[in-house]
């Protein structure tokens, strides 16, 4: 299924906060360690079977956690790393993330 707006946004962000943290603590330039190609390649396959797509809220607001576990603690730490800097990173980004957040939680 192809991403389309929100979602499209969603996906963008999460790889540009991998980006920042693999660039920080891998010490990689352009490209990814395997470990973090492994958490974005996963981030997105997780997008892509969201139940609730455009209508979804910000992952960490949802309802419905399709992480699992060790997976979910990567992309925390990845988060709690870079989401305070996302408004120096990508300052559009992260208020279109903010606004995205606003949602109201769908219903399952």
């Amino acid at each position: 299924m192809k991403k389309t707006g929100r979602m499209q946004r969603e996906a963008a962000t999460v790889e540009v906060m991998i980006r920042h943290y693999c660039r920080i603590h891998h010490q990689n330039n352009n490209a990814l360690c395997e470990e973090c190609s492994k958490l974005l390649r996963y981030s997105n396959h997780r997008l892509a079977n969201c139940p609730f797509q455009e209508g979804k809220t910000t992952c960490g607001k949802c309802q419905v956690h399709c992480y699992k576990p060790a997976m979910r603690e990567k992309i925390r730490e990845v988060m709690r790393t870079i989401g305070p800097r996302m408004l120096v990173i990508n300052p559009v980004m992260s208020l279109r993330h903010a606004i995205d957040g606003l949602r109201k939680k769908p219903v399952s």
